[in-house]
């Protein structure tokens, strides 16, 4: 009678714990879509935007274009999580909320350890701290030889180029700097107040590296004005060259662990 009391009691327990942890999740944010697939919990989500590429070949509903959400959509879903960032328009968020929907909202992250905390903070959300806990260790790693990597060598100037027009250069204090600052580098950006540059302030700081993350041809282009310019540094020396933007762009820690190792491949391997 005892152990049937307990084994009851348990199963009790465990079965508010399951009721607690979100079953149906809504991502309104790529990088957060991206998120929830890395912590193995791709079969939560039940609805995403279009630009969440990495959910585009599974059975999932389309909620949300770049700018707008289907707040419809979303409530008919009956999501008991939805999740988003700061971009979201905090009106459609408040929407989402009155009609008795349990709503996230994550900040931008601005540096590679808040993106850490974040993921790991999402992990506990969905009850995936363990796989949370072993991909922030498996990237944290892969980081940190990175950066002991490029300990001796030369400190460069970079132009991280993240528009075209106009241009517009990563800045201090976001998780992107960060790229630069561990591969011991100098943001040729740094101290402004915005983002948008001019070309001549670029070839007058004269980086050593320029890295632009894609754009398509918008990109390629770019990738062909800087090779107008042979007496540019980052053109003389042969450190022009792109990164993903859906890998360098996108706050989570593997994906920050794959761009630095780009970064190391091309500058000193």
């Amino acid at each position: 009678m005892k152990k049937t009391t307990i084994l009851s009691i348990f199963v009790l327990i465990f079965s508010g714990l399951l009721a607690q942890t979100p079953q149906r999740i809504v991502s309104l944010a790529p990088s957060l879509t991206k998120s929830l697939y890395y912590l193995e919990a791709a079969d939560l989500v039940i609805g995403h935007t279009t630009y969440c590429h990495i959910a585009k070949d599974d059975d999932k509903e389309i909620v949300a274009s770049a700018v707008s959400v289907n707040v419809e959509k979303v409530v008919t879903l009956r999501p008991d999580l939805v999740l988003a960032t700061t971009i979201t328009n905090p009106e459609t968020i408040e929407i989402i909320k009155r009609a008795g929907i349990r709503t996230e909202i994550f900040p931008t992250a601005s540096s590679f350890d808040e993106i850490c905390e974040q993921f790991a903070q999402l992990g506990e959300m969905i009850g995936k701290s363990d796989v949370a806990e072993k991909v922030i260790s498996e990237s944290r790693q892969i980081v940190e030889e990175t950066r002991q990597a490029f300990k001796g060598h030369e400190s460069l100037k970079f132009f991280f180029q993240i528009g075209a027009r106009p241009l517009f250069s990563v800045l201090d204090n976001t998780f992107m700097d960060d790229y630069i600052t561990y591969s011991g580098g100098r943001n040729i950006a740094s101290g402004l107040n915005t983002g948008t540059l001019s070309r001549e302030f670029v070839l007058v700081n004269n980086p050593d590296v320029i890295i632009i993350a894609t754009m398509g041809i918008v990109g390629e282009e770019e990738m062909q004005i800087w090779e107008k310019y042979p007496t540019l540094s980052a053109v003389k020396s042969g450190r022009v060259f792109f990164v993903e933007s859906d890998m360098a762009c996108t706050p989570n820690p593997p994906d920050f662990a794959k761009t630095m190792q780009i970064i190391r491949q091309k500058l000193i391997e």
